[in-house]
């Protein structure tokens, strides 16, 4: 999806990646296909609805698939130059947590409840920088205090229960980002927290990627939060990427119908009281994609073709991709009742 030139190397670069996951049900194809890069210090957002692949994908990229998972051959994700895929268990837990770091959703499940929060920072430390225990407990302070937690060396010592949810939450910032690495993985970083503290973790995120020089890989179903942090948006669905843009780009003319859905459904501030558009319908079962175009039947400008065909990706703008027919047959995006005027009507 992007063209060799001249400029800099991407830092990561997935390639047809495929999780499946064999369950008595059948295979279920999680992610199916994927492929992007991520820039230098680029920040992207990949965003979609629960089941739609998000979080396998992240947790593909760091290589925490475990069985009945599987990444299937032919997958290819390339972080500075290497294969990730195809190196040695060891070398790999070099690179986790060190170069590659991540966020994950919920800290209390993610936060050990029997240590205290500087204990499980400096682990990091000791394992990745073989720091002394005096020298990883200094780092663990100095890391609190970087993410903004008041008192560090007393919070240090408490344990994740005694800490709010925000502050759990920088607590996990702090250990993803002890040993300085060149790409942080955030699933969900403002999942159940409030508004206001959503907005301090979003800005802290931001300042600690400059300071850092970091890409940031993005993974949320809010696209409130991709406008404020992204600089292009990959929208997943049923396993896939459908749309591809700029940030820009992608609120400005959305392709993709599911897309146009998803922008549709947000609130909008000092809009007149109405419903708020839904998609119709559901994600469909993994283990039972469709055939052809895997939103068809949520589609309101579906006709035959998608039924049968499934779409490849198009290029439909600058750096503006979309597996939509509608690329090729335009006049099928016939004019329909506004989605929010018909709170999300086919």
């Amino acid at each position: 999806m992007t063209t060799p030139g001249t400029g800099p190397r991407p830092l990561l670069t997935v390639r047809d990646l495929r999780t499946y996951f064999r369950t008595d049900a059948g295979v279920a194809r999680a992610v199916d296909g994927v492929s992007f890069e991520v820039m230098p210090r680029e920040t992207i957002g990949i965003v979609g609805e629960s089941g739609c692949g998000k979080s396998v994908t992240s947790l593909s990229i760091m290589r925490l698939i475990r069985p009945p998972g599987t990444i299937e051959p032919g997958s290819v994700v390339e972080f500075e130059g290497r294969n990730v895929l195809e190196l040695p268990e060891g070398e790999m837990r070099q690179i986790r947590g060190n170069r590659i770091a991540m966020i994950f959703q919920e800290p209390m499940t993610s936060l050990n409840p029997v240590f205290t929060v500087g204990e499980q920072i400096a682990e990091v430390a000791r394992v990745h920088a073989h720091a002394t225990r005096r020298d990883a407990r200094d780092r663990a302070v100095e890391m609190l205090q970087l993410t903004g937690i008041p008192a560090p060396a007393q919070r240090a010592r408490e344990y994740p229960h005694q800490l709010s949810g925000g502050m759990r939450q920088r607590v996990m910032i702090a250990m993803a980002l002890v040993m300085n690495p060149t790409l942080l993985i955030a699933d969900e970083p403002t999942t159940a927290l409030d508004v206001t503290i959503q907005a301090q973790i979003l800005e802290l995120l931001q300042q600690l990627q400059e300071r850092f020089a970091m890409s940031i890989i993005l993974i949320t179903h809010d696209l409130g939060v991709i406008a404020e942090m992204a600089q292009r948006v990959l929208v997943m669905y049923a396993g896939e990427i459908v749309e591809q843009a700029s940030v820009s780009e992608l609120f400005a003319r959305p392709h993709h119908p599911y897309t146009e859905g998803l922008l549709a459904a947000m609130p909008t501030l000092g809009a007149a009281r109405s419903r708020l558009a839904v998609i119709p319908g559901t994600v469909p079962a993994p283990t039972r994609w469709p055939a052809g175009c895997r939103f068809h039947d949520r589609c309101r400008y579906a006709w035959d073709r998608p039924e049968r065909e499934h779409p490849p990706l198009y290029e439909v703008g600058a750096a503006h991709w979309s597996r939509c027919f509608l690329a090729e047959e335009p006049a099928r995006r016939h004019p329909l009742t506004d989605l929010k005027a018909a709170g999300g009507g086919a």
